[in-house]
């Protein structure tokens, strides 16, 4: 059984950092890409970073280029999301998600970067405030 479970959001101040934590079970991270996503209420789901398991190859949204960065740490099969200098506007609920390498092993439809993400964890809230 996969399962993904985030931690680590919070409320902070603008300019202050978190990191959040995805542990996963269940999935083989040299197998996957594990991607960080966000959404705020009345507005669509938006992937901010992504690293691609093997080769450890990352991506990221505009929004996210110089402040945040992903991380995979296999030995303990966890995804981390450093965000550094923090934003209001970086506030949302905060999802890691998994995706095959072969999409055809996905049963989902979710498509984002180039990925079909079938597997996703609960979310972990960020608020920043100014």
């Amino acid at each position: 059984q996969v399962q993904l479970v985030e931690s680590g959001g919070g409320s902070v101040q603008s300019g202050e950092s978190l990191r959040l934590s995805c542990v996963t079970s269940g999935v083989t991270l040299s197998t996957h890409v594990v991607g960080w996503f966000r959404q705020a209420p009345g507005k669509e789901r938006e992937e901010v970073a992504q690293i691609v398991g093997g080769s450890g190859v990352t991506y990221y949204s505009d929004s996210a280029k110089g402040r945040f960065t992903i991380i995979q740490d296999n030995a303990e099969s966890t995804v981390y999301l450093q965000m550094n200098n923090l934003k209001p506007e970086d506030t949302s609920m905060y999802y890691c998600a998994a995706a095959p390498k072969n999409p055809a092993l996905c049963t989902g439809d979710y498509w984002a970067w180039g990925r079909k993400y079938c597997y996703w964890g609960q979310g972990t809230q960020v608020t920043v405030s100014s």
